[in-house]
């Protein structure tokens, strides 16, 4: 498969040539925020089957009296807010590609407990791989509704093609280079730093 190939390549070249990149990463991420370097969580892939995503850690474990996580926005540092505004922190879901759980390109995968949330045509989402970057993110990225994203994720689904990709990656790197679009003001973030998505109209069993 074409895209398979392409996806393989392309991310094994990326991981070489970017692997100073990583290694400061780390050292930067260890040295600031301590062990682990990785943040790992279960997400939903092909056909909603789960696997562990891989990520540069952005955040601390702190914690209440009641010894409850504080919300996301107060346990990220200023180091991890850099990292995520650059875009960094999605570099070793390249090992993700690689293995062959994500794509370079699909919708971005979310959340395990937001799949009984979605009705019928925002869970065909799932029909494809997904992608460390996609439709949906150059298309405004947090800056739009979750319904206005499913929309586009379905889009891409229904119109995927090889020649559809190499512009999203293009699309997606002139984003990074502008750090556009990275945060919604307002509302209960969580990690993607989106408003929780809490559903919209029929929902579906997972």
């Amino acid at each position: 498969m074409i895209k398979r190939a392409f996806d393989f390549l392309t991310a094994l070249i990326m991981i070489l040539l970017l692997s100073p990149v990583l290694i400061i990463v780390s050292l930067v991420v260890r040295i600031s925020l301590g062990s682990p370097v990785f943040f790992r969580q279960q997400r939903p892939g092909l056909h909603a089957k789960i696997f562990e995503i891989i990520k540069f850690r952005t955040m601390i474990d702190e914690r209440d009296s009641s010894g409850n996580l504080l919300s996301d926005a107060e346990r990220v540092t200023p180091v991890g807010r850099t990292i995520r505004q650059l875009s960094l922190d999605e570099l070793p879901q390249l090992f993700n590609v690689i293995r062959g759980e994500m794509s370079l390109v699909g919708p971005r995968p979310l959340m395990v407990e937001y799949l009984p949330l979605y009705n019928a045509e925002q869970a065909r989402r799932h029909e494809v791989m997904p992608g460390i970057t996609g439709w949906a993110q150059v298309n405004g990225r947090n800056a739009i509704t979750w319904e206005e994203k499913f929309s586009l994720d379905v889009w891409y689904v229904d119109h995927q093609s090889f020649w559809l990709d190499l512009k999203i990656l293009w699309l997606t790197l002139l984003k990074v280079i502008q750090r556009a679009q990275i945060d919604k003001p307002g509302g209960e973030k969580n990690t993607v730093g989106m408003e929780c998505f809490r559903g919209s109209g029929q929902t579906r069993k997972p």
